[in-house]
């Protein structure tokens, strides 16, 4: 099993997860941080630590979200591993909990 960065990560990227990360399966690209699931060992560490809740086992996604499995398996493939903490993007705290947020997504 993995772990699944889902839609709220998106033109937030909060980095608290990368920060307990200890197989650094996180990438992280221009609003959005993405896990490769070849990486992720299941530790749990990177969900209570996301502010915007937006990370999920992939087991429990939301429903309508289940894209973000392979979304994030194809991001994590293109996107440079991302290992310590970052401020967030300026715009983080207003995008936080919006819904629709997909299109707004950066490759």
């Amino acid at each position: 099993m993995t772990y699944v960065v889902t839609e709220n990560c998106i033109a937030c990227k909060y980095t608290d997860c990368v920060d307990v990360c200890p197989v650094d399966c996180f990438h992280e690209g221009p609003n959005f941080l993405a896990i490769d699931p070849d990486e992720c060992i299941d530790c749990t560490l990177c969900e209570p630590e996301c502010p915007a809740e937006a990370i999920f086992a992939e087991d429990e996604i939301p429903d309508g979200q289940e894209d973000f499995l392979e979304l994030n398996a194809e991001l994590a493939a293109n996107w440079p591993v991302i290992n310590e903490k970052k401020d967030p993007l300026p715009e983080a705290e207003e995008y936080d909990g919006k819904e629709g947020k997909r299109e707004l997504l950066k490759r």
